[in-house]
């Protein structure tokens, strides 16, 4: 079964970063474009940033331009995303998803496959 695990969330204060990871297995990342969103309880799924399969362009979700950074190891099937100068309002669960196709319609968090989320918390 295809999967995508992610990794690396927790509790920070605000200013911190935090890394994510998301590992996919049994398919391969060169072919599917990759990316992350996230949702906050009572809050719509919000699309965070997308890495293109078909000619590597990254796209970012407003709120996190400047601060997020994604970045795809093909050696490993794996994204990470770095996320800096964290605030309260980045608080979600964080999904990292493919939209099943090999291109990014921006940040938009149009993903038909996801895994389970890793919960980031920003907070003093």
């Amino acid at each position: 079964q295809p999967r995508l695990v992610e990794s690396g969330g927790g509790l920070v204060q605000p200013g911190w970063s935090l890394r994510l990871s998301c590992v996919a297995s049994k398919f391969s990342l060169d072919n599917y474009a990759i990316g992350w969103f996230r949702q906050a309880p009572g809050k719509e799924r919000e699309g965070i940033s997308c890495i293109s399969a078909s000619d590597g362009m990254i796209y970012y979700g407003d709120s996190v331009k400047g601060r997020f950074t994604l970045s795809r190891d093909s050696i490993k099937n794996q994204v990470t995303m770095t996320m800096d100068m964290l605030k309260p309002e980045d608080t979600a669960v964080y999904y990292c998803g493919t939209p099943l196709r090999r291109w990014c319609q921006g940040a938009k968090p149009d993903f038909g496959f996801w895994g389970q989320g890793i919960q980031v918390t920003v907070s003093s």
